[in-house]
């Protein structure tokens, strides 16, 4: 019987014990937190998923740039998209004052960062501190493709891609590099032989694919998960020119053959013309770029760029693409705004739309206007004596930017073809009487405009 009594004593003692630590914790959870900011689960002061394998990373990464005074900022994708849409809780929040992490924590095998390198200036000391403060690090280099047009440089290595990972995340460092053009580039990421292609799964890193180009970003300084990063003050913005950032060289190789074969034209008219062009193109892509009408170099100026890497000195023009779906009822007052009269327009928005603008020195901009169909694009041309109509068949094409005359421009990704299609398979010999016409193997009769109508087609200034 006392047997009986000594369990039913210690169970009731267990029970009391159990009871009396549940109301503690209640209490503490209840009255003090409420009383001192404290909490076990969203409320102030805690801090959720700040165990995560990806803000560790990321923290670590941060101090590491900060202790070196690398000027880093965030580039990622996955985690702009989420700032850009919290971007006004992000902008009141605190160093230090986060009480969950809600970004960096985000599921993940990368975080991507971009560094201008014009801007760094201890590169080996950082990589060596990296790695004693347990970072894997990877470095990727390729040639410098500014030098590619001087024989004597070509061939020098710049650093294009660092991949660090602590664990099992990782961090890619996007080197960018100045061009002459005001705006910045990276290279591609190619393994070389000697490089462990399991070191990182490659294939999912969302830069590097391919080089690109992108405008010079502004940055800012926020804090993100109590952590001060700096990001492009316009984020949006970056985020749009990801997918359209692919970048392709001029083929300077391919440029010094041609001219060794068909000596350049260096004669006082050809300097002038060229000078000329230049200036037309620039402020043609600064008015375009204020209306937000995307162009490409077309017909002659992207051959020049493509065989030549320049203008065409015999050209007398130069010539843009716009797709139709881009057109801006307000591009023809924009023109003259900048000081290029209207010279003629023809076609309408429907149909065969093309505007030629008056430069200064008798050079003149040609825009010809791109529609597609199922299988092709096309644009067209008007005789204005006949009335007649042409239109030019080209394959399907994206756009890619490229390094022109000092400047990032627009061509078509497809660029062969494309060349292929207005010049034949012999557009690498220079023809300096060409018929637009009927030169052009990609030219078709399209019939002929309504005489009624002639007076909005065909209009001559």
């Amino acid at each position: 019987m006392s047997r009986i009594n000594k369990n039913v004593i210690l169970a009731l003692l267990t029970l009391t014990s159990s009871a009396f630590l549940l109301f503690q914790l209640y209490y503490y959870k209840h009255y003090l937190s409420a009383k001192n900011g404290i909490g076990l689960s969203k409320s102030k002061g805690s801090k959720i998923g700040f165990d995560s394998t990806q803000w560790r990373a990321v923290k670590k990464f941060i101090m590491l740039t900060s202790s070196q005074n690398v000027p880093v900022f965030l580039i990622d994708p996955l985690i702009l998209e989420l700032v850009s849409k919290n971007f006004e809780q992000i902008k009141n929040t605190s160093h230090g004052s986060t009480s969950e992490c809600k970004f960096f924590c985000v599921p993940r095998e990368f975080t991507a960062f971009a560094l201008q390198y014009h801007l760094w200036k201890n590169e080996e000391g950082w990589f060596r501190i990296a790695e004693n403060m347990g970072f894997q690090c990877l470095k990727i280099e390729s040639k410098d493709p500014r030098l590619d047009g001087i024989d004597s440089l070509s061939g020098t290595e710049i650093p294009l891609h660092y991949i660090c990972r602590l664990a099992t995340h990782a961090i890619h460092l996007v080197v960018f590099h100045e061009r002459s053009g005001n705006y910045l580039w990276h290279g591609h990421l190619r393994l070389k032989g000697h490089i462990d292609k399991k070191f990182v799964p490659f294939r999912k890193l969302q830069f590097g694919r391919y080089p690109g180009a992108f405008d010079r970003p502004e940055l800012q300084q926020v804090t993100i998960d109590g952590l001060e990063v700096r990001i492009p003050k316009d984020p949006v913005h970056f985020l749009e020119e990801i997918p359209h950032s692919r970048f392709i060289e001029c083929r300077y190789k391919e440029a010094r053959a041609f001219l060794q074969q068909y000596l350049d034209d260096n004669t006082v008219e050809a300097m002038v013309f060229r000078k000329s062009a230049k200036e037309l193109l620039q402020l043609a892509a600064k008015t375009l770029k204020k209306l937000g009408v995307r162009f490409w170099l077309s017909s002659g100026t992207c051959l020049g760029w493509y065989r030549q890497c320049n203008i065409i000195p015999y050209s007398k023009d130069v010539d843009l693409g716009i797709f139709i779906q881009d057109y801006k009822s307000d591009i023809i007052i924009a023109f003259q705004d900048a000081g290029l009269p209207l010279k003629h327009k023809f076609g309408k928005v429907e149909d065969s739309l093309e505007l030629s603008f008056q430069g200064k020195d008798d050079v003149k901009l040609d825009i010809f206007f791109f529609y597609e169909e199922t299988d092709h694009m096309w644009n067209g041309g008007t005789q204005a004596k006949s009335g007649k109509k042409f239109k030019y068949l080209f394959p399907k094409f994206t756009l890619c930017w490229t390094e022109f005359v000092d400047m990032k421009v627009n061509v078509p990704c497809e660029t062969i073809e494309y060349i292929e299609a207005n010049y034949g398979k012999t557009w690498k010999i220079p023809i300096k009487i060409w018929d637009w016409k009927n030169s052009p193997p990609n030219v078709q009769s399209n019939g002929i405009w309504p005489i009624s109508e002639w007076d909005e087609v065909i209009q001559l200034y």
